[in-house]
């Protein structure tokens, strides 16, 4: 499987290090692919160029679509707030980007097309997580049936398959799992909210789930708070 491709999302963040990471342990070749999305920050990007030079991706590529056209998320508007009193779980947060990771995904899709690769790696969760409908592996099957629909390969019998290998992992297993092979999480961004820098706020949801799966897997925080 060595000179297998793969598409593997990459946003900068911890989840998406460790797919990579899982990835390329499996023996495949990763073309990463990272969105310039129209979001607060572009801390996470720059976070995605060195986690996939770190983590031995083929190539790294990140693509621009402005999503803060259309609005409706705290992360593509900057006038609405970033949630900062903890993570509610009986409501979709403002955090929500509408239609992400289908807009992700297809992209994600029409490269694996042109290059011939037929896996396609998405570090979504669903256990620790802030309730995004589009993270939920009933939104994974529907896309892999779509992708296979829907495309020249799939009709002719080339079947596509969207790996989630932490769909059903907590972020302290995540971790323990990049840590065994050889993640830098300091190199990662998963604050909503970081500076410049890269440093993060520390309260924000995802900064939250982050912090407590460091002190679930017994390991030190790396991250840099501003």
């Amino acid at each position: 499987m060595a000179d297998k491709p793969a598409i593997v999302l990459l946003s900068g963040g911890l989840d998406s290090a460790t797919v990579l990471a899982m990835a390329r342990t499996d023996g495949f070749a990763c073309h990463a692919l990272s969105f310039d999305y129209g979001q607060r920050h572009r801390a996470e990007l720059d976070a995605a160029q060195l986690i996939a030079g770190h983590l031995g991706a083929v190539v790294h590529r990140t693509v621009p679509i402005d999503l803060s056209a259309f609005g409706g998320s705290a992360l593509t508007d900057m006038s609405l707030a970033v949630p900062v009193d903890g993570v509610v779980t009986d409501e979709i947060p403002i955090t929500y980007v509408p239609a992400r990771n289908t807009v992700f995904l297809s992209l994600a899709l029409a490269w694996a097309e042109v290059l011939k690769a037929r896996d396609i790696f998405i570090g979504v969760n669903a256990v620790d997580y802030s309730g995004y409908p589009d993270c939920r592996p009933e939104f994974i099957t529907a896309f892999e049936q779509l992708a296979n629909l829907a495309t020249k390969a799939g009709v002719e019998g080339e079947r596509f398959v969207i790996h989630t290998p932490l769909v059903d992992m907590s972020k302290g297993q995540i971790i323990t799992s990049g840590q065994r092979l050889g993640v830098d999480y300091a190199l990662t961004v998963s604050c909503y909210q970081a500076n410049e820098e890269g440093a993060a706020c520390g309260v924000c949801d995802s900064c939250r789930l982050r912090k407590q799966g460091f002190t679930d897997a017994g390991v030190v925080d790396p991250t840099r708070y501003s």
